[in-house]
């Protein structure tokens, strides 16, 4: 790992411009200082919003035992959820139906509105693994949207890296995966999405102007903790969830009980740290 801090004061929605980005890939990493940190927190910092499509796996959908969507299905997850790609993952107080979900991240890196699928993909600096961790009574039988289930502090492990697209190339050929304390639980290829990546932006700049920064994770395939047969499976304290999307890293947290003194400390900003 090299340090990057000299040419540029933090990966937040300003940085993640096309010409920036241009600039730091020239830079040879060998010059750069090694660095070896303690944590890895997400690799973009300070988004504006965070944007999740739902059921966005046609098996993922009968799991849940929901309709195939004929449009994406939009939600929002709390700007406050984002956490490194190791951090804990700290169930709310009386959780009962904790569950993970192994997710693309798309990073916007222009802003976008009223954009054209076949231009889509232009606006993206990057991606990056994503865990849309979920408490599915909050989510389903709480009333109300599904934003309360998905919000929680810890419930959006981001990272390790942001990959940006050149290295990425066709983001519809990632295979990932997701083990439950060393158990295969999901497995799956973004070539199977209802609505592929460029689809996804096109949507959703519709709906509201996508800016640099933003974050959509976009929908999860089949084999989550709620969708297991003949009874659901779901988070306890001291589980281990470990997840990959090929080529873009893997993550690892460890499963609390809810204990304030676990949750990340808050900045003046009001920024998880």
């Amino acid at each position: 790992m090299r340090d990057l801090s000299a040419h540029v004061p933090d990966l937040t929605g300003p940085e993640l411009n096309p010409t920036t980005l241009a600039r730091l890939a020239a830079l040879d990493p060998v010059s750069l200082p090694e660095i070896q940190p303690e944590r890895l927190g997400p690799p973009v910092s300070a988004p504006g919003k965070i944007v999740a499509i739902g059921l966005n796996y046609s098996d993922h959908a009968k799991e849940a035992n929901l309709p195939i969507p004929t449009e994406p299905v939009v939600f929002s997850k709390a700007v406050t959820a984002l956490s490194g790609p190791d951090d804990n993952v700290v169930l709310p107080e009386g959780s009962t139906k904790g569950d993970w979900e192994v997710e693309l991240a798309i990073v916007i890196g222009t802003a976008a509105r009223h954009v054209a699928r076949e231009n889509a993909l232009d606006h993206v600096a990057g991606y990056a693994v994503a865990n849309d961790v979920s408490e599915r009574e909050w989510q389903i039988e709480r009333g109300g949207t599904w934003d309360k289930g998905k919000g929680f502090d810890t419930f959006l492990p981001l990272g390790p890296w942001l990959v940006t697209t050149d290295e990425v190339g066709d983001p519809q050929t990632l295979g990932l995966w997701l083990d439950v304390n060393g158990k295969r639980m999901q497995e799956g290829t973004t070539s199977t999405m209802i609505f592929d990546c460029a689809d996804i932006i096109a949507y959703v700049s519709l709906c509201m102007t996508l800016m640099p920064g933003d974050i959509i994770i976009t929908g999860t395939p089949p084999g989550v903790g709620m969708g297991i047969k003949p009874e659901p499976v779901y988070l306890r304290d001291g589980d281990v969830m470990e997840l990959e999307i090929v080529g873009l890293g893997r993550q690892r947290q460890m499963v609390h009980g809810f204990h304030p003194g676990l949750l990340p400390t808050l900045s003046r900003a009001g920024e998880t740290r």
